[in-house]
């Protein structure tokens, strides 16, 4: 690494030696080992917060996860979009030939052997993703969406040249800054907040001397923050930032509004319309929802059980708010071809292809989930459009 990637500042009694890393480059491991060492420090502040840093310890955390209990508590989109990025991180270190994260790890690991204190400062990965998530609108999050799932299976090789950026640089944070030329808000909340938050927890830290390992992408934000103000311009509250908006008025009137729509259409038929056409509305309600959300299942190589749960569940969960189609669906996927100890152990492996989320049972169950969902949403606006010539 350069000396432009070490930075050393005073923060009050505190000597603070900041380290901008690579995640996927064995030279960022090899120069946050070296400096931990040598600096000795009290406390070693690191870009993770429990949940990665859980993972990078846990190389089998795989194993534990519960694919049922996750559909079920409605948390597969979360899941999803963590596996996104995952997937996008994990693709590049087998083109670098190193483990995303493993410098995190090594700092960590280099910390405990110094017996300094171990600080994770970056802010909850749930928090950032469903900061993001409800701070965007309709077409932006199709966007956003379209941008992560590409980037899981984009084929591209990569020639030296671009290996070498990459081995110099923050990959996720390139991703998530590249993101932010079409998306501002979107890297206003994935990069500049967490900027914000990791230099907050950074002046919070105790000791005379302090190491700091984050993306080399963060530097410019966390230095700003702790060599002048600690609130910028345009910096919004540390409570602020670390807290989950409430959806907006329009997503939750919007769920309630549709069905509300089509059973007052239904019953207006039932009272002043023509009974033959109620049938067929009906009917019709009953084949788009149906038979769009099998396919989506169908698409997802669903158990044949799993596609005519979709073909029943989905005209009725359109007409319930609370509970999606893909719900219905990917419980039962869980259920009738739960994954093997062998899915469980191969999912980080898996994701990094497009063959693998298919062939993996635990992967194919979250594809169960998205593809039947979008398939039943397809199917409402179809029937919807159908309903209103029908009276």
């Amino acid at each position: 690494m350069t000396p432009s990637d070490i930075h050393r500042i005073q923060l009050g009694d505190s000597e603070v030696v900041l380290i901008g890393t690579a995640h996927i480059s064995q030279e960022s491991i090899d120069t946050v080992r070296q400096v931990i060492t040598a600096e000795q420090p009290d406390c070693v502040c690191i870009e993770l917060d429990e949940q990665r840093c859980l993972a990078l310890k846990d190389k089998n955390h795989w194993e534990n996860l519960n694919i049922y209990q996750v559909v079920r508590k409605g948390q597969a989109a979360f899941l999803m979009a963590n596996l996104a990025l995952s997937s996008f991180q994990k693709r590049m270190g087998l083109q670098t030939g190193v483990k995303p994260g493993s410098e995190l790890f090594a700092a960590i690991k280099a910390a405990e052997e110094q017996n300094a204190t171990v600080e994770l400062i970056d802010r909850n990965i749930r928090t950032t993703l469903l900061r993001a998530w409800r701070n965007t609108g309709l077409w932006k999050k199709i966007n956003l969406v379209s941008v992560l799932f590409a980037s899981m299976f984009d084929k591209t090789e990569l020639d030296e040249e671009e290996l070498s950026k990459l081995r110099q640089s923050d990959t996720l944070s390139a991703m998530l800054e590249e993101l932010g030329d079409l998306l501002p808000t979107v890297k206003g909340i994935l990069v500049d907040e967490r900027d914000q938050y990791m230099a907050h927890h950074i002046r919070k830290a105790k000791g005379d001397k302090i190491v700091v390992v984050v993306g080399a992408a963060h530097l410019p934000g966390i230095l700003k923050r702790l060599q002048g103000d600690e609130i910028l311009a345009g910096d919004k509250s540390i409570e602020e930032i670390n807290s989950i908006p409430p959806k907006s008025t329009i997503s939750k009137i919007v769920p309630w509004a549709i069905p509300g729509v089509v059973i007052l259409l239904f019953v207006f038929g039932f009272f002043y319309g023509n009974t033959d056409r109620l049938a067929d509305a009906a009917f019709a309600w009953i084949l788009a929802n149906g038979i769009l959300s099998a396919i989506g299942a169908m698409l997802a190589f669903a158990h044949p059980l799993t596609i005519l749960t979709a073909f029943i569940a989905a005209p009725l969960t359109s007409l319930n708010p609370t509970i999606g189609a893909g719900m219905v669906t990917g419980v039962v996927q869980a259920m009738v071809a739960a994954p093997t100890v062998h899915d469980l152990e191969n999912v980080s492996e898996d994701m990094t292809s497009l063959r693998g989320w298919w062939s993996n049972r635990t992967t194919r169950v979250l594809l169960v989930f998205f593809l039947s969902s979008l398939g039943s949403a397809i199917g409402t606006f179809v029937a919807f459009g159908w309903l209103k010539n029908l009276f």
